[in-house]
């Protein structure tokens, strides 16, 4: 045990986990060993310590893999729900840790000394980014339906078009998010096609509101007619009942500026006249993950009033980092800092460039070897926005192909995946391709690494 200890490769997960783990994860290893050395020892004997050696990292490796490490998004697909979605600003990280490593005004009122709102504290910032008259901040957007319909809908009727009864990630319906909030659902139209007077005709006295979902992550295209935001809101303040949207992605900006599909912004659905618009801070808004509902100011003060609030709450860290991505939309010239936007302003020139240069760099460390031991190249391919928006637009990007001899491209992609720096890329045929749009060009270099490393 001693000497596994001792040795570097070893010793570096001391320094993650502990000694105790890395001792029981060692002392796992050699068990096995022995136990299978009993069984077939005729055959095979006891392992020589390089090849115990290598099995200890590897199990090392697994524990690691199972604490939240940093990979290399090579899939191609931007806001990558398993990948944390959306990356945060410099400004975004700095607010956070100069706000985390110390005491802050959160919940208190520095003009009047007294205990003040947390929730206060990006309100001005929301209210100039979507135009709407107030906003309130929670965990993520699911919360946020889920305080809305609490708050408006609980022992009454919530009248949803049938073909936006939308299932979200991790198998989440929002049919089921109306049952646990108590409310009923009410299921107007058809799958294809739904009208203003099905919603008419499904107001009574107890409709508690209307609500549309955005349809952000799938499309219903052909003989279909469905309803404009702005005729809905219209007669929900003819019949006194309020207006509802979960947006989903948040985009404040349209994307269309970057080739992509026009997305509905947050702005749009204000002005439309929507009383409360629920959506995530994580996707397209390029900032940490929370749920923000910003709507007319009686609206947003019933929600504040309703206990549930302080189960959904957010931490100073979010708030500070949402404050600081929030204030990056004000100056036009500001907003390629956030990540996501940065990533779409690349130019297929740019990638093909960085793809190249890439592949260069690892054919060049291959040619000091015996024999190489595979072949890369760069390849024109598609990216996408992702986080549930524009599903059917794609981006050109650009990308580096690598195949092992003698591995499959299935094998050679966890290879990648466990190896650090770890690398998450798409199999496509006998080649692992990597799309270096969602790559910071200053990670570049780590991306010849993990190949090297993975094929060595």
């Amino acid at each position: 045990m001693n000497r596994f200890l001792a040795e570097p490769d070893i010793a570096a997960f001391s320094a993650l986990f502990g000694t105790t783990v890395v001792k029981t994860t060692v002392d796992a290893v050699l068990r096995g060993a022995r136990a299978a050395a009993v069984r077939d020892d005729a055959r095979r004997g006891v392992p020589a310590f390089g090849e115990l050696l290598d099995r200890a990292r590897r199990a090392l490796a697994r524990v690691e893999s199972n604490e939240l490490v940093e990979v290399l998004n090579g899939t191609g697909i931007l806001l990558h729900t398993n990948l944390g979605r959306a990356p945060l600003a410099p400004a975004a990280l700095a607010a956070m840790t100069s706000i985390a490593a110390g005491y802050s005004n959160l919940e208190f009122d520095l003009d009047a000394g007294t205990r003040g709102s947390r929730y206060a504290r990006v309100s001005t910032l929301l209210r100039e980014t979507t135009g709407a008259e107030d906003a309130l901040v929670v965990n993520n957007c699911a919360a946020a339906v889920l305080l809305i319909l609490d708050t408006f809908g609980k022992g009454r009727e919530v009248v949803v078009s049938r073909n936006q009864l939308i299932e979200i990630g991790g198998g989440f319906r929002l049919p089921d998010v109306l049952a646990r909030s108590g409310a009923t659902l009410v299921e107007v139209g058809a799958t294809n096609k739904v009208y203003l007077r099905d919603f008419e005709r499904a107001l009574t006295p107890n409709t508690a509101l209307l609500m549309r979902s955005h349809t952000s992550n799938y499309r219903i295209e052909g003989f279909t007619a469905d309803v404009a935001a702005a005729d809905l809101a219209a007669l929900g303040k003819r019949a006194g009942v309020p207006v509802v949207e979960d947006l989903g992605g948040g985009a404040l900006v349209d994307l269309a500026r970057y080739g992509l599909p026009h997305e509905r912004t947050v702005r749009e659905a204000v002005a439309d006249g929507v009383d409360l618009v629920a959506f995530s801070g994580d996707k397209l808004l390029g900032g940490p993950q929370c749920g923000i509902v910003a709507g007319t100011t009686a609206a947003i003060a019933r929600l504040r009033a309703n206990p549930l609030l302080r189960a959904l709450r957010v931490d100073k860290a979010t708030l500070a980092a949402l404050a600081a991505t929030l204030r990056l939309y004000l100056r036009d010239e500001d907003l390629e800092t956030i990540p996501f936007y940065g990533m779409l302003a690349w130019s297929q020139g740019d990638l093909m460039f960085r793809a190249r240069t890439v592949a260069s760099a690892i054919q060049s460390i291959w040619a000091g070897a015996d024999t190489a031991p595979g072949t890369v190249r760069d390849l024109a391919t598609q990216a996408y926005a992702g986080g549930g928006s524009a599903p059917l637009a794609t981006i050109p990007s650009h990308a580096v192909a690598i195949r092992r001899d003698g591995v499959s491209a299935n094998a050679l992609a966890a290879t990648l995946r466990r190896t650090p720096p770890r690398l998450i890329g798409r199999v496509e045929g006998d080649e692992v391709v990597v799309d270096l749009r969602a790559i910071p060009s200053a990670r570049d270099a780590d991306v010849v690494d993990a190949v090297v490393r993975a094929t060595a």
